[in-house]
């Protein structure tokens, strides 16, 4: 079945929300109201809105009722560079609470060139199906031929049964994890840009979609005042290629963060087991680049240096071509399994990236079964015979394939660390490096960043929920200590002196507090727009103008603040309506650990944990002993119909 209706034109939107009920095959539009669309703006805080109101807490993640939404922003297909991000909120499977994740590419600004400012999924199809958009239309189609293909296999067979050109369709779909529900299973698509956080790929597979394509269009955005947007973009570009902390984002995108991270002890190693990795330099950005063949391949309207199609020149992968890996998939497929060879960390992240699994959960599933395997608390018996050593490239990539097909051992896997940790036994579940809500952090060694620990741990997204000040306002809520970011304060102190004392003020719990309740809701606000983190300025204001620009809205810093706000708070109160209260804001006994040497040896942030989660919770406005947001806190950002839902 299909839908057909005009479109209702709103500056900056498409002015209407594409319904799919999966059961009956039957889609419906909704038109958007002008006040939501200014109190929410769209992404992240339109999707928790319609969660919030539509998923009850009886519902479970895997129930049909559950509802899959994907929502484009003002920013979306606009001239802003990065603005084919589309945002992604569900109710995931890692945590069973609400969930946030985006993906790059082309997705947000096909759906708004096909009429739709984002599409809600309901139901479950009785047969394999995917979601076609275009000029004003949308289709279920039958996907059956397509069951069991990899994510870029999708995409080219899509786009050929559509005769579309390489740019003329974007297709995100699930690969073989996300049809057999892997409890982490991702959406893939524009060969590579992933939706990958607390499981939304499982969610997508319980509904029977296997993707969700739109044609390219030929509808424009309305815009206010286009000149003023262009011009707001421009400086904005020029300043990215001159000030030197955003210059090294668009040379290098990601690419060098390895070698950056490792003296600053912020590099995963071995599972957590050690913090000392002397084989960056080959996974530094400088050195791969300059060995492998490189082809541009950026998202819509980007001008950044960040995203390659890369062929391996040397090695035993050689002429392998793939996407070149973001700095997570470097560090997953290197440190983390104790690998060494960059041309093997490309073929996993792609192998990772076909089969349709979040790359930070599989490398921790994987690292935890390396590290078992070393201690004997699993055998090659209970691997299936797969020798899982460190560093073993061909038993990785026959693992991950177990996993996606929930074959064997792998099976026990798919269904994340905790759960595998807790089915291996022994001394397995101290191994695993999780949150006590059920997730991953990404692929960092949070050991040493307490500040991302803490964020990962309160997190209401089932991943990282904050990224420092990436997005300043004109004053902080809260002092920092020297007024400036404490991961560069480590960064110096590691050039004057090696390692970092334990108890010096970068560990400090105040500091870890004020810089993550200073930057909290600037990612949702962000994501609300929608548009890439690499991309936007480092400014609120110039956030704002360049709202103001698209809308023609009189939009204040203060209201911009208050949709971040509003969307943490929102996400807050469904988890917390869920069963994931304080209790379960908290790192694992591995995940907590101190570590045993390198740059941050001997640092340990549990001493301070309470005070740090009873500080937090009070900056946030919120109960310092249960973290419920306080009936002020939610009346002032405009939540107080919620209210009586907490108290």
């Amino acid at each position: 079945m299909g839908y057909r209706g005009q479109v209702v034109e709103r500056l900056g939107y498409a002015g209407k929300m594409l319904r799919v009920d999966l059961t009956s095959g039957g889609t419906s539009a909704e038109s958007l109201d002008q006040a939501v669309l200014r109190q929410y703006l769209g992404g992240t805080s339109l999707g928790l809105k319609l969660l919030y109101e539509e998923v009850s807490p009886e519902v479970r993640w895997d129930d049909p009722r559950n509802r899959l939404i994907l929502a484009t922003g003002p920013f979306t297909g606009t001239r802003v560079m990065g603005s084919g991000t589309i945002s992604i909120v569900t109710k995931g499977s890692m945590t069973g609470g609400a969930t946030s994740t985006q993906a790059n590419g082309f997705l947000g600004a096909y759906m708004k060139f096909s009429g739709f400012d984002g599409v809600i999924l309901q139901g479950k199809s009785d047969k394999l199906v995917y979601l076609y958009l275009h000029d004003g239309v949308a289709e279920l189609r039958d996907a059956s031929h397509l069951r069991g293909k990899g994510t870029k296999a999708t995409e080219d067979l899509i786009k050929a049964e559509l005769g579309a050109e390489e740019r003329g369709a974007s297709v995100f779909s699930i690969g073989p994890a996300g049809e057999n529900v892997v409890r982490f299973a991702s959406i893939v698509g524009d060969w590579g840009h992933t939706a990958a956080h607390n499981g939304v790929g499982a969610v997508m597979g319980c509904k029977g979609l296997k993707a969700i394509v739109a044609a390219r269009g030929r509808t424009e955005i309305s815009i206010s005042d286009k000149a003023r947007l262009i011009a707001v973009v421009e400086e904005t570009f020029e300043r990215i290629k001159q000030d030197p902390r955003l210059r090294r984002y668009y040379e290098w995108g990601t690419s060098r963060s390895v070698a950056n991270y490792v003296p600053l002890g912020m590099l995963p190693v071995k599972n957590y087991t050690t913090n000392v990795w002397p084989h960056s330099e080959q996974f530094d950005g400088p050195y791969y680049r300059s060995r492998y063949e490189l082809k541009p391949h950026r998202c819509w309207t980007c001008r950044m240096k960040h995203h390659h199609i890369v062929k391996v020149t040397e090695g035993p992968y050689a002429g392998f071509v793939g996407k070149e890996p973001e700095y997570e998939q470097w560090a997953s497929w290197s440190a983390q399994i104790g690998q060494t060879d960059p041309g093997a960390a490309v073929v996993l992240a792609n192998e990772v990236n076909g089969l349709g699994m979040d790359t930070n959960e599989a490398c921790w599933v994987i690292g935890l079964v390396m590290e078992c395997y070393e201690k004997g608390i699993i055998t090659q018996e209970d691997t299936d015979g797969i020798e899982m050593t460190w560093g073993n490239t061909e038993a990785v990539r026959l693992m991950l394939r177990k996993i996606a097909h929930r074959d064997g051992f792998g099976a026990v896997l798919a269904e994340g660390v905790r759960h595998a940790a807790e089915a291996i036994g022994g001394e397995a579940p101290n191994c695993a490096v999780y949150t006590e809500k059920g997730n991953t952090p990404r692929s960092h060694d949070d050991r040493a960043n307490w500040m991302w620990m803490l964020d990962n741990c309160v997190s209401n997204t089932g991943t990282t929920e904050t990224l420092t000040a990436r997005i300043a306002p004109s004053k902080r809520r809260f002092s920092v200590a020297g007024d400036s970011l404490w991961v560069e304060k480590r960064a110096q102190l590691v050039r004057e002196g090696g390692a970092i004392p334990a108890g010096d003020a970068v560990f400090s719990a105040e500091e870890a507090t004020n810089t993550l309740a200073n930057a909290k809701g600037m990612m949702q606000l962000q994501d609300s727009l929608v548009s890439c983190y690499f991309c936007l300025p480092d400014r609120l204001a110039t956030v704002v103008e360049m709202l103001k620009a698209i809308t023609g809205w009189d939009f204040s810093e203060e209201e911009a603040l208050k949709v971040g706000l509003r969307a943490v708070n929102l996400m807050k109160a469904f988890n917390l309506r869920n069963g994931l209260d304080a209790a379960l804001d908290a790192p694992s006994p591995r995940y907590g650990s101190v570590p045993k040497d390198g740059p941050a040896r001997g640092a340990d942030a549990m001493p301070a944990w309470p005070e740090m989660l009873a500080s937090y919770y009070e900056k946030m406005g919120w109960d310092r002993k249960t973290g419920v947001p306080l009936p002020e806190t939610l009346r002032n950002l405009d939540l107080g119909h919620i209210v009586a839902d907490l108290w």
